[in-house]
């Protein structure tokens, strides 16, 4: 399971779609995890490991694991398991044939234990992280993908999974040649690398530049981009897993700090979107909506002209709901319109 789930996710990582924005991340409450046997201590353990793991993706920080309430659950995972079940998976490391647990959480108990522990929660929608990386060896500079470093794109793959953050690698396609190269992405310099990004229509942008040692580890950087903002890390004398894991916390915990919600007792507010000329608008305004977990309902209360009044049940406040409804591109905010007190005025873009 474990193996196959990697191989499609680096398909999915390698096949990107031409434009790309949000995608629904659909097993943020399903962990794996290696074991040694079908015993009981070691379910106990498996079960441990992947409540911690389902917590770092719900909450979308691994701060999440020293909370109080969280340390004390951990120890008792194995009670709030909803199934579980065994396969077998290759060993990332050996190659090896290891038997791993697959284990699953109820979405509503989560979501208790991170309102009980004071942790925000991370919508499911997400947006989706375009990454490029370029290797320095032998023969020069070249960007990694599947042919040229397939072993470090695996970890890639594996580090954005377990983070529940949904990643696509450039095309590397005729257009993307034109756009930038290999030395002009080794500098991290944020307008080419914007420009080459536009294409796929991302909103976060991953930039990396990795050489190996003799000793075959690896240093490099990392460089995320996010609207005008950029953060930059440093990595030293690390393994690929190491290098691949950085790169994929760094945009985590940056976009949790955005996008993550604290859990709080519903709220009702208002929304209004204009520009709203069919049924269709409507209905994917709505779907759009509810499909967000802080929205437990979005009513419809008005409809004047282009002009549709909602009623939200959510537990959040509109100024924390704002940036999650806004990953919908469509939905543009009418900031002449907006006061500190009524913040949800949007205007629906066909």
């Amino acid at each position: 399971m474990i193996s196959l789930l990697l191989r499609l996710t680096c398909l999915v990582v390698l096949l990107a779609p031409p434009v790309v924005a949000t995608e629904l991340v659909r097993d943020l409450y399903i962990a794996e995890v290696p074991v040694t046997d079908r015993g009981a201590a070691e379910l106990d353990k498996a079960a441990a490991e992947g409540l911690a793991q389902v917590l770092v993706k719900v909450s979308g920080t691994e701060g999440v694991l020293a909370l109080p309430a969280v340390e004390n659950a951990l120890p008792v995972a194995r009670e709030q398991m909803l199934q579980y079940s065994y396969t077998r998976a290759t060993n990332a490391d050996t190659g090896e044939q290891a038997l791993a647990a697959r284990v699953e959480f109820e979405p509503s108990l989560v979501r208790q234990l991170l309102a009980t522990a004071g942790a925000p929660m991370w919508t499911a929608t997400r947006p989706v992280v375009l990454v490029w990386v370029v290797k320095d060896g032998v023969n020069g500079r070249h960007f990694v993908n599947s042919d040229t470093d397939p072993e470090l794109v695996a970890e890639l793959a594996r580090a954005f999974h377990r983070r529940g953050v949904p990643v696509r690698l450039p095309l590397f396609d005729l257009e993307d040649t034109a756009s930038i190269d290999p030395d002009q992405a080794w500098s991290l310099a944020a307008g080419p690398l914007r420009a080459a990004s536009s294409r796929y229509g991302a909103t976060e942008i991953l930039a990396g530049r990795v050489a190996m040692l003799s000793s075959g580890d690896l240093v490099g950087d990392w460089l995320q981009l996010s609207g005008n903002n950029r953060t930059e890390r440093g990595v030293t004398r690390a393994s690929r897993r190491e290098f691949a894991q950085q790169g994929a916390a760094l945009v985590a915990e940056s976009m949790a700090s955005r996008y993550a919600l604290p859990v709080q007792p519903g709220a009702n507010l208002t929304m209004t979107v204009s520009g709203v000329n069919s049924y269709a608008d409507y209905a994917s305004i709505v779907a759009w909506l509810e499909s967000l977990e802080p929205i437990e309902q979005a009513s419809v209360t008005s409809i004047r002209a282009d002009v549709v009044s909602l009623q939200l049940t959510a537990s959040a406040i509109a100024r924390q709901l704002a940036p999650v409804i806004e990953l919908n591109s469509r939905l543009a905010p009418v900031k002449a319109e907006r006061d500190a007190s009524e913040p949800l005025s949007y205007r629906w873009q066909n």
